[in-house]
């Protein structure tokens, strides 16, 4: 495993302090890998986005099957339970 030093101002250091207190992290290391691991996802979603956009965009039509869409839905509850466990999606009901 790799260390990286950093250099914060005070009001960021107890505020990541108090983050890991508050927030079940077994230390400040844990709470960055978890900061990081989120800005993952988020870069994935946007890289996935994009694409699905960019594909519906051509105006082409793409033959799915029944099996596909089964598995789209899937996914999409298996997108949507992870992000309802983060807090990001709210209803738009």
């Amino acid at each position: 495993m790799t260390t990286l030093t950093i250099s914060l101002p005070d009001s960021l250091r107890e505020f990541i302090d108090l983050e890991v207190q508050t927030k079940g992290y077994g230390n400040v290391s844990e709470y960055v890998r978890g900061l990081l691991r989120q800005a993952q996802a988020r870069e994935a979603d946007a890289r996935l986005e994009a694409l699905l956009i960019e594909g519906l965009s051509t105006g082409e039509e793409t033959p799915f099957s029944a099996d596909f869409w089964i598995e789209l839905k899937q996914d999409a509850a298996t997108i949507l339970a992870r992000h309802s466990k983060s807090g990001k999606v709210r209803s738009t009901r």
